[in-house]
């Protein structure tokens, strides 16, 4: 068969499979993988096709025929007779080898010819068949062609393999070999992508090697290892993508043989492999061009940047590959990494670029590939030799030199010259940035880099002071004028690199000229405000809505307009109709109050009167089968998620079963986007025919129909007008009130809402804090939008516009939470007290202040309040949907926040980010070496992925930015060691960690930390004595009710005072006679939970009946020096007396085991407002309760 005619059928294949596509009214699935699949069989072929044609033209051409006509003509003759001596033995072998290959060719062309025949008799079929019973008949052919494929994939080629590529046709034609590896690449993606990624990198750097290699003059001969290594390394991936590795039939002897040959000889880091590579690099010099490199010529640009990337990969898999790393080496590979990736920048941004700078391009490319290859995975272990440190020194030299001298021609070309810095409280930030300066000057621990650039540092802090003032005076203006507008962002972004070398520098890199720098850029800029100042450019008045700095808000329910007809019509379809399992769906449009109503028919008395076990989750766009399930059962058992902590899906789903069985349940699946969420949960849900419901809400018209195809949803309307006025109204109420002359104007801004909930809601907030003489100018401003969801979006742009500055970042923040997540508001106080948001004022402490905030937010309906706290005020809130979209991309379009969606996101960035703040959603496969390449000047980092828990990589071998101030790695890692790096991290302030038991004596390295928030401890944390050093310390706190932090007993005559601690998680022992010497030591303490540190409190067997309730009046633990203590929770101190502050408004016991008669002294507190009393805290059958006891308590 001929070249042309034997690629056609391949291309007549692909051609078929596109038209099929066209031709149907259907997704196919399974039409991509066979497209795949036939792309790589055609380069195989051509592969081998290829090589026999290159060994029959060799001198072996000759005796391959005549030893094939000795043998025909002997086995014409005497078939009987011995029929070869050695020399023919070989020739047969090598013809029978030869045919056998022939035939590989003709079954490669068999399959692919055999496939479009049975797909087009399936169309035929597909064609004549009845509507209903069509799209079978295609799937099934697709599948059936798929198995063939791949059957054929794993025995004919995969048998072939190693004679193709190794003993046979050991490969010669360079060219040939990057074909190969190119078409392996893009048609076994998806295979390649689930493997690890060292295999895929590995791949691209041998074809971007042989391709630099040949540019640069090596000729063939000296390739001759490097191209048998990529065979290897392509047989082993062939190897891999074909065997399936969950299929229960065990790899056979051969195979297992190839596995062991190959895993000897493709180990990228290994000594053989890098040594074949630095070979190639050392024969790479400027020669005479060969073939190959001629055909390369004018491609050479692409062929560099392709063996940067491939280097930058091959140096990230290394750092991943070590398991620890000495501090100085870790800086010198990312200082390493960085300058290799500015030449890839360099040649990605400048194409025409002279032939001069791609020379030096090339050859600081060479060094640094061959240095690249000289690292062995103990040097990075274990420390740099001085050879390595002479050659890494020089090359820095080169770059740092490069990119001065380009930076002048090329400007664009330097990987920070894109400075992003966050424009949201741009004053804010200067002033959190003024007040550490200030505090940098007064600490007593400044390292020497410090000292020795304190002048600078302080004429750098007296020159921002001036220039802030001078900001403050051109506020409204810089709007009108676009020299006060590029002035004020001069300023700013001075100022953040002011501040980012400082912090540098107390973490030891040197950044001295860089400081200069930034010093003559703010003076300048000294000159040219002192040119505003003096009137060269006028003031120019702005008018503008008034709206109030500070507003505490009042917690208020959802209120429900137009759809009472809906309630009731919903609930009457829940509790009738048939016996089986069944769905109600409540459908419409993004903020028309689907969840509200929903949930109003939830806790409706004849809904949860009629059902017997009642649930709710949320689904929303991301989710995992374990989320729904925890959800469903701690909405069943009213338990906290802890409960189900260690349980895998198996566990939940039937647990979840379990508790469903035999009762007529109703679960709510809120915001559900596919049917994929209701899949995972259908095996858990028992039908007993008993009239169990299904009820969810959507903003997908047709997705009820793949629940049950005759199921006929709930479309939620738009309000009417009247509707929206009394919504309106009833919302202002809640915020003053709408006056009576202004009805008319408020008429019609709720005409104007169109009829969305969520608008007049969000309105209701702009003119709750909007002077009523400006009314008018919000009714304009909404009159000029239309509705849609942007529509939504301008509404909501509307209110951040009239949100104070201090306000607009707290809000922005709320993005980096999950869609639908229930936030807890301390945690988020705490991380908004961290990253500086909040100014302390003299009435209110920092987390009052920050509470402050959250009200006002909570008063422009821009947050829900979701659970409140008994001693008042919020407990937990959310966004709407639509509001965190728009914090999401408001935060993008300022450079406030990065989110990170999956992992591979970060590395579309063409060059490292300075972003501030990055929030990682799902933190499978994370890599935090990665992240400090792509984020060097990190600030803030959070991961809240779901599957946190099966990320590989493990906190002992973690690497973070060094400037971090907010670190929060949710539930990553399964150890309890500390990760050693957080050490590192001096700016820290916010701190969290999960599943750590104890603490190194270093952590008083992080002498800036208020908040440390351990989660799902194993047992109860020990502190080191070093803790007292900290004394910024104001958050100590444990997420799990039975562990607490445990104070070392030595040394607390001398620890200084925890001035600041306000809230603490506390586990002691009662015997220890230092309780009141650590007590002593927390003057400022608010909110303390203490509990008992042995094994008592985790025995769940015992009850009212096996305790008995004993006290021994000498034993008491004293409480009362603690002046500012308001809520106090003691657990598992049975057998003593308690003396309690006086000042104490929250009060809960647990498993104390106290006789009822203790209770009076608890009962004379003048100021206690909650009284908790849980699991056996008092024993007994009579509480006698006395006349004037408890006299201001609200809650019990």
């Amino acid at each position: 068969m001929s070249s042309s005619t034997s690629t056609s059928c391949f291309d007549l294949a692909l051609d078929f499979l596109c038209k099929l596509e066209k031709s149907v009214d259907f997704q196919l699935f399974g039409i991509a993988d066979l497209k795949e699949n036939i792309r790589f069989l055609n380069s195989f072929f051509l592969y081998v096709k290829k090589c026999r044609r290159r060994n029959r033209e060799a001198p072996l051409e000759h005796d391959q025929e005549d030893a094939g006509k000795t043998i025909l003509e002997h086995d014409q003759e005497d078939k009987g007779k011995e029929l070869l001596q050695h020399d023919q033995e070989e020739a047969g072998t090598i013809l029978s080898e030869s045919l056998s290959h022939s035939a590989i060719c003709f079954g490669i062309q068999g399959r692919v010819i055999k496939m479009v025949h049975d797909l087009q008799s399936a169309y035929l079929l597909y064609e004549g068949s009845d509507e209903s019973d069509r799209m079978p008949i295609v799937f099934i052919a697709i599948a059936r062609s798929l198995d063939d494929i791949w059957s054929f994939l794993k025995t004919d080629i995969m048998e072939s393999c190693t004679v193709i590529f190794l003993d046979y046709y050991p490969p010669g034609d360079p060219q040939l070999v990057m074909d190969l590896i190119a078409s392996l690449l893009e048609s076994l993606r998806q295979p390649l992508i689930e493997l690890e990624n060292t295999m895929r990198h590995e791949l691209k750097l041998l074809r971007s090697l042989i391709c630099f290699a040949i540019v640069r003059g090596v000729e063939c001969t000296q390739l001759t290892d490097l191209l048998t290594h990529a065979a290897v390394v392509v047989e082993q991936a062939i190897f891999e993508c074909c065997f399936d590795s969950d299929e229960e039939q065990a790899p056979s002897q051969t195979d297992s043989e190839i596995y062991e040959l190959m895993d000897e000889n493709i180990d990228p880091f290994g000594p053989q492999v890098r040594e074949t590579c630095m070979h190639v690099l050392t024969a790479s010099k400027k020669q005479l061009r060969s073939s190959y490199a001629l055909a390369l010529e004018q491609n050479e640009h692409r062929v560099l940047v392709e063996f940067i990337d491939s280097l930058l990969d091959y140096l990230t898999d290394l750092l991943g590959y070590c398991a620890s790393f000495q501090v100085l080496v870790k800086d010198q590979m990312l200082k390493l990494h960085q300058g290799v990736k500015y030449l890839s920048i360099l040649l990605e941004q400048e194409k025409k670029l002279g032939d001069e700078i791609k020379d030096l391009v090339g050859v600081v490319v060479h060094d640094a590939g061959t240095l690249i290859f000289s690292l062995s995975v103990n040097e990075i272990k274990e420390g740099f030799s001085k050879e390595t440190d002479l050659v890494l020194f020089h090359l820095y030299k080169v770059l740092k030199y490069m990119m001065a001298e380009l930076a002048h021609n090329y400007p664009l070309t330097s990987p920070h010259s894109s400075f992003n810095y966050p424009r949201s409280n741009e004053l804010g930030c200067m002033d959190f940035f003024l007040k550490n300066l200030k505090e940098l000057a007064r600490c007593d621990e400044a390292n020497d880099s410090i000292v020795f650039l304190q002048d600078r540092i302080q004429r750098i802090e007296k020159d921002l002071e001036f220039l802030r003032h001078v900001l403050v005076n051109i506020k409204e203006q810089r709007y009108q004028n676009r020299k006060l507008q590029a002035f004020w962002s001069h300023v700013m972004e001075a100022a953040y690199k002011a501040e980012l070398l400082i912090d540098s520098t107390l973490v030891s890199d040197k950044c001295e000229d860089s400081l200069d720098a930034v010093a003559r850029d703010i003076n300048l800029l000294k000159i040219e405000a002192l040119e505003i100042q003096n009137g060269q450019i006028q003031r120019v008045n702005k008018t503008s809505i008034h709206i109030p700095s500070q507003l505490i808000a009042t917690i208020h329910n959802e209120d429900l307009v137009g759809v009472d007809d809906k309630v009731k019509s919903v609930i009457d379809r829940l509790r009738s109709g048939s016996k089986q399992l069944d769905f109600v769906p409540i459908v419409g449009m993004p903020g028309i109050g689907k969840t509200t109503l929903a949930n109003k028919v939830y806790v409706a008395d004849s809904v949860t009167s009629h059902f017997h076990v009642c649930g709710w989750c949320y689904v929303s766009q991301m989710y995992s089968m374990r989320s729904l399930l925890v959800q469903l059962l701690c909405s069943i058992s009213s338990e906290s998620p802890e409960k189900y902590h260690k349980k895998d899906e198996d566990d939940l789903a039937k647990e979840l079963k379990q508790v469903l069985l035999r009762n007529r349940y109703l679960l709510v699946l809120d915001d559900l986007w596919d049917i994929e969420a209701w899949n995972l949960l259908v095996k858990s849900l028992p039908n007993d025919a008993n009239g169990s419901r299904i009820l969810f809400t959507s903003r997908f018209q047709n997705l009820s129909s793949k629940f049950k195809p005759d199921t006929e949803p709930y479309y939620l309307r738009q309000l009417t007008d009247e509707e929206s006025w009394t919504l309106l109204q009833k919302k202002l109420s809640d915020k003053g009130g709408c006056p009576p002359t202004l009805s008319e104007v408020g008429s019609q801004i709720a005409k104007t809402c169109r009829g969305l909930p969520l608008t007049i809601v969000l309105v209701a907030g702009i003119l709750a804090t909007t002077a009523q003489d400006s009314w008018e100018e919000v009714a304009k401003s909404l009159s000029s939008t239309v509705l849609d969801n942007e529509y939504c979006m301008k509404t909501l742009e509307l209110s951040y516009n009239h949100l104070p500055d201090y306000l607009k970042s707290c809000l922005l923040y709320f993005g980096a939470f999950r869609e639908d997540e229930v936030i807890n508001v301390r945690r988020l106080l705490w991380l908004w007290i961290s990253e500086g948001f909040v100014q302390k004022t003299e009435e209110k402490s920092l987390e009052e202040a920050a509470y402050n905030y959250l009200m006002a937010l909570i008063n422009r309906s821009l947050v829900m309040v979701t659970d409140q706290r008994t001693t008042s005020g919020a407990k937990a809130c959310q966004l709407h949907d639509l509001v965190r979209e728009f914090c999401v991309e408001k935060a993008k379009e300022e450079s406030f926040l990065r989110i990170i969606q999956s992992w591979e996101d970060p590395f579309s960035l063409a060059e490292p980010s300075s972003h501030h703040r990055v929030c990682v959603q799902s933190s499978w496969e994370l890599k935090t070496w990665e992240l400090v390449i792509i984020f060097p000047n990190l600030r803030c980092l959070l991961l809240f992925g779901y599957d946190a828990f099966d990320c590989e990589e493990k906190p002992s071998r973690i690497l973070l930015p060094k400037l971090l101030r907010v670190l929060d790695l949710g539930d990553w890692g399964s150890g309890e060691s500390f990760p050693m790096e957080v050490l590192l991290l001096v700016h820290l302030r916010y701190l969290a960690l999960c599943r750590i038991t104890s603490m190194p004596s270093a952590i008083a390295n992080l002498s800036r930390l208020v908040t440390l928030i351990i989660k799902h401890p194993e047992s109860n944390i020990v502190l080191p004595n070093t803790i007292w050093n900290i004394r910024t310390l104001s958050y100590l706190r444990t997420i799990y009710w039975k562990r607490g932090f445990i104070f070392a007993d030595g040394n607390l005559e001398v620890a200084p005072d925890l001035d600041h601690l306000d809230t603490l998680n506390l586990a002691i022992d009662p015997l220890s006679q230092n309780l009141q010497k650590l007590l002593k030591k927390l003057p400022s303490i608010r909110r303390l939970k203490c509990m008992r540190d042995d094994e008592s409190i985790d025995d769940e067997s015992s009850d009212d009946e096996s305790r008995e309730a004993t006290r021994n009046c000498d034993e008491i633990l004293v409480f009362d020096c603690l002046s500012q203590l308001e809520s106090l929770h003691l657990i598992g101190f049975q057998g003593y007396g308690f003396k309690f502050p006086l000042n104490l408004k929250k009060l809960t016991l647990s498993k104390n085991g106290q006789p009822w008669g203790e209770i009076s002294t608890i009962g004379k507190l003048p100021n206690l407002e909650v009284l908790k009393l849980h699991d056996s805290s008092f024993i007994g059958e009579e509480w006698v309760m006395k006349e004037g006891e408890f006299p201001n308590l609200r809650v019990f």
